[in-house]
């Protein structure tokens, strides 16, 4: 696994941490990643994937809500903004029908395209409020991460 490469020599609760903090990655593969390749205790590893995949959502809120409009107006931030804003409207229907409890919901449903990145994004598209958005992302990556590590405590029976 590439982040197990880049991140060689740190001990397996830091690669876990940072893993789950990073886009795309986040609990669906740092719980995996910290209960099969790391062979960590499994309350450990969840514990730490939820703290870091929610340490982004502050920095991330902030930088939508302060920094946007100004990065719109260097055309390559502008292309990259219009398409992530693009793609995260477009994966959100359930966040625009039912608001707070929507984004906890698509958080919490540890499928490719979902997450706390793209809950984030998505709370501010819909003009969510900071604080109870930033409680939403902590609840729905803690469903996430039980679901997974339920998944992946299934998978090890079989190893």
């Amino acid at each position: 696994m590439w982040i197990v490469e880049l991140l060689k020599g740190l001990q397996g609760e830091l690669v876990v941490l940072i893993a789950s903090a990073i886009p795309v990655i986040e609990v669906r593969g740092s719980i995996p990643l910290g209960i099969m390749y790391y062979k960590l205790n499994a309350f450990n590893v969840v514990m730490l994937s939820i703290i870091g995949s929610v340490l982004p959502v502050f920095p991330l809120l902030w930088v939508l809500n302060n920094l946007t409009e100004k990065l719109r107006k260097v055309k390559v931030f502008d292309k990259f903004i219009t398409w992530l804003f693009e793609r995260t409207r477009s994966k959100s229907k359930l966040i625009k029908d039912l608001e707070l409890v929507g984004l906890t919901l698509f958080i919490g449903v540890p499928l490719p395209g979902t997450g706390v990145w793209t809950g984030a994004i998505a709370a501010y598209l819909f003009g969510l409020p900071l604080i109870p958005s930033f409680f939403c992302c902590l609840f729905g990556t803690a469903i996430a991460s039980v679901i997974v590590w339920m998944i992946s405590a299934g998978v090890m029976r079989f190893f």
